[in-house]
């Protein structure tokens, strides 16, 4: 009786423990997966792996590419925007709208000088190349008149007195040339009008004021 008791004590001691070691091993299965794999199968994770972190990359890339466009693109833009804001700058510039600096020649005149005289004087300075043009403090425009009689010239309901000076911006050795040439506007005008005198001095630096008047054609619009 006492040997069976034995017996089946075993038994259940052996049972118990067989059941610990099977608990043991299946959690410990089932913490790392990657021991029930077979080769096979691990080679097949170990390449989807691989070609997930070639999808990854490539990715990367494209997106880098993707925003170094973009830098560039920007980088393009401001620059199309400040073009363009030089090239404003410099219509509103010539067109009279700002004041603008620049070489050129001062004519220093004395004495009677009429009106068409002053006007012929300020086309030849056109002609010759001159960028910009100031009688006195006026800035000349295309819409400018120069009127009056000797000795009571106006530009504008601006009087001119003796002297007045007519200033221009452009290249200082040809407008110069321009002007003093044998035949040139200095010498008609002092055959014209002999009691005016004319001394044209080449400068390094002008400044010439912007218009006063309104530029906005009150008809014509913009053809776009």
């Amino acid at each position: 009786m006492n040997r069976r008791r034995n017996q089946l004590s075993l038994a259940i001691v052996a049972f118990l423990l067989g059941a610990l070691v099977i608990i043991q091993l299946r959690s410990q299965a089932a913490g790392n997966g990657l021991d029930t794999l077979t080769t096979t199968e691990l080679t097949v994770l170990v390449g989807n792996l691989n070609t997930r972190n070639d999808q990854l990359r490539a990715e990367v890339a494209t997106t880098q590419a993707e925003l170094a466009a973009l830098q560039a693109s920007d980088a393009r833009g401001e620059t199309s925007i400040g073009q363009l804001q030089v090239d404003l700058a410099r219509v509103r510039a010539w067109t009279g709208l700002d004041p603008v600096i620049g070489p050129g020649v001062r004519i220093t005149v004395t004495g009677g000088l009429h009106a068409g005289s002053v006007r012929d004087l300020v086309n030849e300075l056109r002609n010759a190349g001159a960028e910009a043009i100031a009688v006195d403090d006026v800035r000349v425009e295309p819409n400018s008149i120069v009127d009056g009689p000797v000795g009571g010239l106006l530009i504008e309901s601006t009087h001119l007195g003796d002297p007045f000076e007519v200033s221009a911006i452009g290249n200082p050795n040809s407008l110069t040339g321009s002007l003093t040439r044998a035949g040139g506007i200095i010498a008609q005008l002092a055959a014209t009008d002999p009691t005016a005198q004319l001394i044209v001095t080449p400068v390094d630096i002008l400044r010439l004021p912007a218009t006063i008047q309104n530029l906005v054609p009150a008809h014509g619009k913009p053809r776009l």
